[in-house]
């Protein structure tokens, strides 16, 4: 029957929840027309970039299995372009275009040599990108970049809620797309095997760069989207290893390699770290190591599993 094929072809999971996920996305765009709470709004934003970054991330390391440890450069990247352009009068949205392409170009510059090689280096090259630039903007651009007066007259939250969710649709889109074709089966197959993959005749290089492309671009127009969202920031702050670690354990704690992993995983950690960054400033960050730490030896398909059990039924990994 034409439906068991589709519920058994690769990548149907993924269209499945992403029609989920983008039905739940239009349902928020509702959210600013009956609630005018900035508190409120700003979670949205918050939460919309989270998801955006996780799935650019998940993307390049839980579908084609490539660790990425810098994402915080093609995020910076993004932001700093865009920052730059928008300033200088450029509209915002080809300003993050920019951007974006401006980190996927750095991104090739790493992956191109650092894929052709085994083992860990490209988690090694993106981890010295993200430290190299981080110190290079610090010391470059010390000052705190700050919007003019007129910019923040007209400040809208509204206009950041929209755009940041359009974002995350567009990355949910992007995985569920990728994830769906014989692109994403071929990501798979290198993740699980890189060596039979290639045997099989897929071009392990030729993927590792496109899913390199493809979430770096995320990356970089999420970057672009906190720039047009904060008022002030100090330039270098983009590039810490902070945001690394968010897109990580977002990943982690919704479930890897999977396309609602990620959206579970912001919603949760957004709420709790919003939560324990009022109740223990000082040791919120803590308990995030102890709680990743957790989910990585105990739960290793993360929320997605926990749902799964719940269900009565195991979770199928990555199908």
């Amino acid at each position: 029957m034409p439906g068991a094929a589709l519920l058994h072809r690769p990548g149907a999971s993924e269209l499945r929840w992403a029609a989920v996920v983008l039905a739940a996305f239009g349902s928020l765009a509702l959210l600013p027309l009956v609630v005018r709470r900035d508190d409120v709004l700003n979670f949205g934003v918050v939460f919309f970039l989270s998801v955006t970054l996780a799935q650019s991330w998940n993307l390049m390391a839980g579908y084609a299995g490539q660790v990425n440890l810098g994402h915080a450069a093609f995020f910076g990247l993004g932001a700093l372009v865009t920052r730059a352009l928008w300033i200088q009068g450029a509209p915002i949205l080809p300003a993050m275009g920019v951007g974006a392409v401006v980190a996927t170009v750095f991104g090739w510059l790493v992956g191109l040599p650092a894929f052709r090689l085994r083992g860990a280096y490209f988690a090694i090259g993106t981890l010295a990108l993200a430290e190299i630039l981080r110190i290079t903007v610090g010391n470059s651009l010390p000052e705190i970049s700050t919007l003019p007066a007129a910019t923040i007259a007209g400040y809208s939250l509204t206009r950041r809620f929209y755009l940041t969710l359009v974002l995350a649709a567009l990355a949910v889109a992007t995985v569920a797309g990728t994830a769906a074709s014989r692109v994403g089966l071929g990501m798979r197959a290198i993740r699980e095997d890189e060596a039979a993959a290639e045997a099989s005749g897929v071009g392990a290089l030729r993927h590792k760069l496109l899913a390199l492309s493809l979430s770096t671009l995320l990356a970089g127009l999420a970057g672009g989207a906190f720039a047009y969202y904060h008022i002030s920031y100090y330039p270098q702050h983009p590039f810490g290893p902070q945001w690394t670690f968010d897109a990580l354990l977002i990943t982690f704690i919704g479930g890897a390699g999977t396309l609602h992993g990620p959206v579970l995983g912001a919603l949760f950690y957004v709420f709790l770290k919003e939560y324990l960054a009022i109740r223990w400033v000082d040791l919120h960050l803590l308990i995030f190591g102890v709680l990743f730490v957790a989910i990585v030896l105990l739960l290793p398909g993360g929320l997605v599993e926990v749902f799964g059990r719940v269900r009565g039924r195991p979770r199928l990994t990555n199908p």
